[in-house]
């Protein structure tokens, strides 16, 4: 039986996805046949509604492709419609304590009896799950990630990562540098990237981390860190893209010497 994504991040695998900016569920679909682990849409950076991620849900759960989003917005009421379309979980930007940890965590899992209870939605199997099945089945398998982004958060890490129910504390490392008012980046910034992963440890939590370039994977692999998200479909698009035409023109211009 394959392992659910929930239970791969528990176990400590290494697991690489990216951020999807673009309103499409053909970059879902590419992107699954292309062999990610998962996927984050961005709803925080970039314009896709509910009805785009309707259909992206739809094209992630065709491949194969665990979704999960990231949303802004201090209140915690846009999680639940996201997993009744069948995403697989959410991370939840600038956490800063256990309360705010707490509160992700009742948005998602049924048996804390907050989240609303139908099986009609095409997480419920559009209602051919009972509700029994339905509960246990979505909290066994939904994720939730709380980011770390903020200074004051870093004195707050254990109280967070003793929560049960939190799967992993993911570091932004752009906005981090931006509340500790440090470059990114820096020795700093690294420092208070050592401090999220050894809480990690210490409580037995899965720790994760942006990074724009695949090659930045082994270095903070070996740190401790199991879960990444590197750049975005559009940055790879926009590498590619560049990658061609720089490839293309020096091509031609070899060909204007040799004809010289």
């Amino acid at each position: 039986m394959t392992q659910t994504l929930r239970a791969r991040i528990r176990a400590g695998d290494l697991l690489i996805g990216t951020f999807v900016k673009t309103p499409a569920p053909h970059v879902v679909e590419i992107l699954g046949h292309a062999g990610l682990d998962f996927a984050v849409i961005d709803q925080e950076h970039a314009p896709i509604d509910l009805s785009q991620m309707d259909m992206m849900a739809m094209a992630g759960r065709a491949v194969g492709l665990p979704l999960l989003s990231r949303r802004w917005g201090k209140e915690r009421d846009w999680i639940a419609p996201l997993l009744d379309l069948g995403l697989t979980g959410v991370m939840v930007p600038h956490v800063m304590n256990k309360p705010d940890a707490e509160a992700v965590c009742d948005a998602i899992r049924f048996a804390r009896r907050k989240r609303g209870l139908s099986p009609s939605p095409r997480a419920g199997n559009y209602g051919g799950m009972s509700i029994p099945d339905y509960r246990e089945a979505s909290d066994a398998a939904g994720i939730a990630v709380v980011q770390i982004e903020d200074a004051s958060a870093l004195d707050q890490l254990d109280q967070i990562a003793s929560i049960p129910d939190v799967d992993m504390m993911f570091i932004g490392p752009a906005d981090l540098s931006q509340s500790m008012s440090v470059a990114f980046p820096s020795p700093d910034l690294d420092a208070a990237i050592e401090r999220i992963i050894e809480a990690g440890k210490r409580n037995g939590m899965a720790v994760g981390l942006f990074v724009g370039d695949a090659a930045q994977v082994p270095v903070w692999h070996a740190r401790g860190v199991t879960v990444f998200v590197c750049g975005s479909d559009q940055a790879m698009l926009r590498k590619a893209a560049i990658q061609m035409m720089d490839q293309g023109q020096s091509a031609a211009a070899q060909k204007e010497i040799v004809r010289t």
